[in-house]
């Protein structure tokens, strides 16, 4: 079973919604994904701000930054 994990972005990211795109398919195959929005949070801006879309493994932390496709998601949630 995959990983649960967060996607962090915003209303309006052009990027952030090409990556719900590649991630959102995988859910189909047991992915859990919450969707996150960093201008909820002053420190999740602070902290994201130039860097969404990013996707984060809740059990590790590990992230994996923009740009990525469905291959690189695949192999970061091994």
């Amino acid at each position: 079973m995959p990983p649960e994990c967060q996607l962090f972005g915003t209303l309006g990211c052009h990027l952030c919604e090409i990556a719900e795109e590649v991630v959102m398919p995988l859910v189909e195959h047991g992915l859990m994904v919450e969707l996150v929005d960093i201008a909820d949070s002053d420190t999740m801006f602070e902290v994201y701000a130039l860097r969404i879309p990013v996707l984060r493994r809740i059990d590790t932390g590990e992230e994996l930054g923009w740009p990525f496709d469905t291959e690189q998601v695949v192999h970061f949630l091994r």
